[in-house]
């Protein structure tokens, strides 16, 4: 059996012991985040002073770099030169490529209007041969045409179809005549075989009788009309 009046604690410090020791943790504690903001302020300025040393390092080259820089200066200003070289040849070139594509442009408008003139006149010199054929039948039927005798009259008309269609045959080919009385005369179309009185102040100067056609082929005279002047 127990007495419980005569329970009572044998250790009396041991409460107070206690209470110490966890003051002690807690100054522990305590002291702590300001050791670890010391380490973090460290750290801060060593990561400050690295990254100033790289700065340092990447502004400031080793002598022992420094052939090697000048020497990429000196290609760099070498390319830049061949560059500008090329740039100068490729103007050059562009320059003449033009000029000569102008030039065959040139080339082949003349070919081609020299083309069309030679196929125009290509049968003058034949015409021209058969421009006193085409005379002659302009004779022919004159003197037909002079009487009224019934018996030539089939003669007469068998030579129009024939001379008709002759001319026509020339005209296809680009023929046209200079035969017109009253207009004025010009050297570039009439040749003056003389001159006479003018039948009235409005024939002065200009043609009064036509002895012999011009012709013209196309744009080109072949043959000046033969011409009375009046005066």
């Amino acid at each position: 059996m127990f007495d419980t009046n005569n329970m009572q604690p044998q250790d009396s410090g041991e409460p107070i012991e206690n209470e110490n020791i966890k003051s002690d943790h807690l100054e522990e504690n305590s002291q702590q985040p300001k050791a670890t903001t010391s380490n973090e302020t460290a750290n801060q300025a060593y990561d400050v002073k690295n990254t100033r040393r790289k700065r340092r390092n990447k502004n400031s080259m080793p002598l022992a770099d420094m052939p090697e820089l000048i020497e990429s200066e000196a290609k760099v200003k070498e390319l830049e030169k061949g560059n500008k070289k090329l740039q100068e040849e490729i103007s050059e070139w562009k320059d003449k490529f033009l000029r000569l594509f102008s030039e065959f442009d040139n080339f082949k408008k003349r070919n081609a209007r020299e083309r069309l003139e030679l196929t125009k006149s290509a049968n003058t010199s034949l015409i021209v041969k058969l421009l006193p054929v085409l005379d002659d039948f302009e004779r022919a039927l004159d003197s037909l045409n002079q009487g009224d005798n019934e018996v030539l009259k089939p003669y007469h008309d068998g030579i129009e179809l024939i001379y008709n269609k002759f001319y026509r045959i020339l005209e296809k080919e680009g023929l046209n005549p200079i035969d017109k009385v009253g207009e004025s005369f010009n050297t570039d179309y009439h040749e003056a075989l003389t001159t006479i009185p003018a039948p009235n102040e409005e024939m002065k100067g200009k043609v009064v009788e036509v002895i012999e056609k011009g012709y013209m082929l196309h744009d080109k005279v072949i043959r000046f009309a033969k011409v009375i002047v009046g005066s």
